[in-house]
């Protein structure tokens, strides 16, 4: 470990220092942002308490001439993807100094009026997407997500042969990830109702979220050459937050035989703040133990330090806010609280799998873990699962009830890392809103096509 992870280090900015934020100076988290109502590309900054530190601004300020030429070069790009593809070393060692820039009683005091001039706060700040992401993979990692919604279809055997074996995941698309806030419309998709003889197309009726962890690849593998498990987490930067919104009637009706497609593929949102594994490294725990009934990983997906500290101690939490809560003024109603730790599949595991057959993941990919859900009814990730499928009513603070999501719905969720002799560390929110959907355009003769709203409640 190094000595931005000391838990002892506070910050001369108040709101830094424990016990009020998810971002102390422990955490320093990476994203990109601009000042509320500016134009143009962004900047990169890390998140410090309520504020965002201009790491580019630190550039031009001469407070990183420590610094070899190019870390700092990759300070002043508009996205992550250049400081992304840096080795670990020279990520922790930016680290290192903007931490010390921002640490109470250390050598760098003198230096604390100008850093201060670099501070915006977060309030101020308009959140853009971390990277350029070239390609999306979501995974199915969770086996208690598998079995849980395995039993609703296939109660007698609800996993697959393959599950205990293979890491399975599906290509997702990445043109459609937005960051936290961005607005989500509901979308129309082919689906056949129930008893049915031919499909028909309409506004999705069970829109669904999905609780995921996002992991950016930070340097890639070169096409027709496999990732070592040994060195997988030296392909990644950091971790995100990540909402999988899921069409259900539309995945129902489309995913046999090639599995999801136009029902995922509408919009995912992820939470604007990169948490490196720099950061995680006091949460870092064994992966979740197999079953002795269970086969052992094969050996391309098997390793000691895997076993040991593959797994993360992250807990994440959801909520929704419909807009009867919003007129009212109520807060968020949280439905799950669930753990990663639980996840059959580490992150070292599904890029190890990812690239075994030669594939090229490159800086900026997002590998989304899948949902993460739990054995119990609050550790489930989705409303699928919670409501079983839709048959069983989800009560909500304030008297509402939700089977799937209804237009106005605002789903929000956060993650945090805590443990005895560490400064917890959070990951802040991915929100999304849902927007009423809009019929396809139809080509009136004489005129451009017309799209009209159309409002669907579960």
């Amino acid at each position: 470990m190094n000595r931005t992870l000391d838990p002892s280090r506070r910050s001369w900015l108040e709101s830094a220092n424990p016990g009020s934020t998810d971002f102390p100076i422990q955490n320093l988290p990476f994203g990109v942002f601009r000042r509320a109502g500016a134009h143009g590309p962004g900047t990169i900054g890390v998140a410090i308490g309520d504020q965002v530190l201009d790491v580019a601004g630190c550039r031009r300020e001469r407070l990183l001439v420590s610094l070899p030429e190019h870390v700092r070069q990759a300070c002043l790009e508009s996205t992550l993807n250049v400081m992304m593809a840096l080795p670990r070393a020279e990520v922790t060692a930016l680290r290192e100094r903007l931490s010390d820039l921002l640490a109470a009683g250390t050598a760098q005091s003198p230096h604390r009026e100008r850093v201060s001039r670099l501070l915006t706060p977060q309030a101020e700040a308009e959140m853009l997407l971390p990277c350029v992401i070239g390609d999306y993979t979501d995974f199915y990692a969770s086996m208690d997500h598998a079995a849980n919604v395995g039993r609703l279809f296939r109660p007698d055997n609800p996993l697959l042969p393959n599950y205990r074996w293979v890491p399975i995941g599906y290509h997702g698309r990445a043109s459609s990830i937005v960051v936290s806030g961005t607005a989500v419309r509901r979308p129309v998709g082919q689906v056949r109702p129930q008893g049915a003889e031919s499909p028909r197309v309409e506004a999705s009726a069970r829109l669904d979220y999905e609780l995921e962890v996002g992991c950016f690849v930070g340097r890639g593998n070169p096409l027709g050459r496999s990732i070592p498990i040994e060195e997988a987490d030296g392909h990644v930067f950091g971790l995100c937050l990540l909402n999988d919104w899921s069409a259900r009637d539309v995945q129902q009706w489309e995913y046999q035989p090639l599995g999801p497609f136009l029902a995922k593929s509408f919009a995912t949102t992820i939470s604007p703040w990169v948490v490196t594994l720099d950061a995680l490294e006091p949460f870092r725990v064994a992966a979740a133990a197999r079953a002795d009934t269970d086969p052992q990983p094969l050996p391309y997906l098997d390793s000691a330090a895997n076993r040991g500290r593959g797994g993360i101690d992250l807990k994440l939490v959801v909520g929704i806010r419909t807009a009867k809560m919003r007129e009212a003024g109520r807060p968020v109603s949280w439905m799950t609280q669930s753990e990663f730790a639980r996840m059959y599949w580490t992150f070292a595991q599904m890029l190890a799998h990812h690239a075994s057959n030669g594939c090229n993941l490159r800086t900026g990919d997002l590998i989304a873990s899948g949902t993460v859900s739990g054995p119990s009814e609050r550790e489930r990730g989705c409303l699928l699962e919670l409501t079983a499928g839709g048959t069983v009513p989800l009560g909500l603070d304030g008297g509402e009830t939700r089977t799937f999501l209804e237009d106005g719905d605002e789903i929000v969720i956060r993650g945090f890392c805590e443990r005895q002799g560490a400064v917890r560390i959070g990951f802040g929110e991915c929100r999304g809103t849902i927007l009423p959907a809009e019929r396809p355009a139809i080509r009136r003769q004489g005129g451009p096509p017309a799209a009209h709203p159309l409002t669907v409640t579960s």
